[in-house]
């Protein structure tokens, strides 16, 4: 669907997951992930050079499913959007955070630890990343017909004077907790948790 609507996505096949394990679906650098999880449960990033892909794949500790995506890894910074509204009753996007983990990877860790990542809002990012960010964020939340908040993820490379910015997914129901980033994003804009948990609520009972 984002492709349909003209964002850039990383190219990625749908593979099984017990082959994605014994032999590489692309040529690394590339990720495994599931189809349908959340919070970088059961991510793999597979580096250049590594052999083979992860026996972690086929472990039993989660419930992946039979199907796993694997994605062309994209390297540079993390970027996010969080997007209030619909369509209808016109869009809001609120600012572009840069994530930076305390480690390599933005994991489970890195989101709900304590001190697992630091938020940069406004992300030092030229004034054309920013503005295509916020604009790709409310072309990807009218592309799914959503409503209420979303929260838009992106990778964005600037090496080697490149300046690739990725859609890479859309969280519908993005974190609320206290180190979630869409609660940053509505303070950087003045809003109070209070406030836009009010406004999520009476949106929702609206039914815009």
């Amino acid at each position: 669907m984002f492709r349909a609507a003209g964002l850039p996505v990383a190219n990625s096949v749908v593979a099984n997951r017990r082959k994605a394990a014994v032999e590489h679906q692309l040529t690394p650098p590339y990720v495994i992930k599931p189809v349908s999880e959340g919070s970088s449960v059961g991510v793999f990033i597979i580096r250049d050079g590594d052999n083979r892909p992860p026996h972690a794949l086929t472990s039993s500790e989660w419930n992946l499913g039979d199907e796993v995506m694997v994605e062309e890894y994209i390297p540079g910074r993390e970027l996010t959007v969080a997007v209030m509204g619909s369509k209808e009753g016109g869009l809001r996007a609120l600012g572009v955070t840069e994530i930076l983990p305390a480690t390599g990877f933005y994991d489970y860790d890195a989101k709900y630890a304590p001190g697992g990542s630091r938020h940069v809002i406004p992300a030092e990012v030229p004034d054309v990343v920013m503005h295509e960010s916020m604009a790709m964020a409310e072309r990807a939340h009218t592309a799914l017909d959503c409503r209420g908040v979303s929260r838009t993820d992106f990778r964005y490379d600037d090496s080697g004077g490149k300046n690739r910015l990725v859609v890479l997914e859309l969280n519908t129901q993005p974190g609320m907790t206290p180190t979630s980033l869409v609660p940053e994003q509505a303070l950087y804009q003045g809003m109070s948790f209070r406030a836009l948990v009010r406004w999520m609520i009476e949106d929702a009972s609206c039914g815009r």
